[in-house]
């Protein structure tokens, strides 16, 4: 099971961190031990100071496939989630600063919080999925999928021409403006729509 995350995919978030917006996706890879399971709480690591969370919508790719037109795209998934990408900010900007990879910022243990439930993407527009996340019953973003430089289908598209999608891989699909800090004590919790898709503790 892989799970890869797309970058700055919403104009404004890559506004926000003061970074151009790609031409293409830009994605990157978290470790399986990153999968935060549903129920479990996020327990703040003591390697950083500035934990950050990304919501964002996640596609759970249901069948094998490589240079995948994106035409045909949809075929490979049915179900839409909801997730957390979880980023040392203090750790990125050291990485940033020496040119060296993300992973250690991206990648850690329980860094990758997923919804417990997943939705039949028929119930939803595709191009249009409005979704939020709530700190502590403050909302802090709010999201949709009309707003993605890249669609999941051109996403999937993309990433099938460098590595083999698989039945249960995740793709966490960009975050929309208004990223921010965690402490712990934190409530977070996500919804598509009106449905609640996840309640995190941070610990």
């Amino acid at each position: 099971m892989k799970i890869i995350c797309i970058g700055r995919n919403y104009a404004d978030h890559a506004k926000e961190m003061n970074a151009e917006a790609p031409s293409e996706p830009m994605f990157f890879m978290k470790s399986d031990i990153a999968l935060l399971r549903p129920g479990t709480p996020f327990f703040y690591p003591n390697f950083s100071k500035d934990i950050h969370y990304e919501c964002e919508i996640v596609v759970k790719i249901d069948r094998v496939g490589k240079n995948i037109a994106e035409k045909f795209a949809h075929k490979y998934y049915s179900e839409i989630g909801l997730g957390i990408d979880f980023t040392a900010r203090d750790l990125q900007q050291k990485c940033k600063e020496k040119g060296h990879p993300w992973e250690i910022a991206k990648s850690f243990e329980g860094s990758a919080a997923i919804s417990g439930q997943f939705i039949d993407k028929s119930k939803l527009d595709l191009a249009s999925i409005q979704f939020s996340m709530t700190q502590n019953t403050e909302e802090v973003q709010n999201g949709n999928s009309s707003d993605m430089l890249f669609s999941i289908d051109a996403i999937i598209s993309y990433i099938s021409q460098f590595m083999t999608l698989k039945k249960g891989d995740l793709i966490y699909t960009g975050t929309p403006k208004g990223v921010g800090p965690v402490q712990i004590g934190d409530e977070l919790i996500g919804f598509i729509g009106d449905t609640k898709m996840f309640e995190l503790k941070i610990k």
